[in-house]
């Protein structure tokens, strides 16, 4: 049975505005760094591993590389929620950071992957939210469902890698 390693830190200023949420997670995946990243590295391999993906559509440059920009589109109960990603850098299979702009909510996601003894790889997802309106007031009051979609989706991508689909 595969392990999963899990830590997470949150931190909110201590304010009255709450502009930003930060936290962190890690997971181990039994697979090595080169193939990670060549799987998480793929757009058109985003569907099977975040089933609630309706879409990807580019807008400029190439799909994954630096520079890039999308527009994505995923099912969040009834609602479908639209947002644009920018791939700020791809080093693959080392590093990659993406920023994700949706309504009233900005989000910077930086993964770095390591080597583990064991011949499998370490992923560190560390992001930071920015939020205005009512989304901060949202933020404040449920952050755990922000650490609970990320860690959904790093579980369910650990899965996609290391036997080919996701649950």
């Amino acid at each position: 049975m595969a392990s999963i390693i899990v830590i997470y830190h949150a931190s909110f200023p201590h304010t009255v505005n709450f502009p930003a949420m930060n936290y962190s997670l890690e997971i181990e995946i039994n697979q090595p760094r080169d193939v990670v990243g060549e799987l998480i590295g793929d757009p058109e391999l985003r569907k099977a591993w975040q089933p609630e993906l309706l879409g990807i559509e580019p807008l400029t440059g190439e799909p994954g590389k630096e520079g890039s920009t999308a527009k994505i589109k995923y099912r969040m109960g009834k609602a479908v929620l639209e947002m644009k990603e920018t791939i700020v850098a791809n080093r693959l299979p080392d590093l990659f950071i993406s920023t994700y702009e949706a309504d009233k909510t900005w989000n910077r996601v930086e993964n770095t992957f390591e080597d583990t003894s064991t011949g499998g790889t370490k992923w560190t997802f560390a992001t930071e939210f920015r939020f205005s309106g009512l989304m901060k007031i949202m933020a404040f009051l449920v952050p755990g469902l922000f650490r609970k979609q990320s860690l959904k989706y790093m579980k369910q991508f650990k899965d996609f890698a290391e036997g080919g689909q996701a649950t």
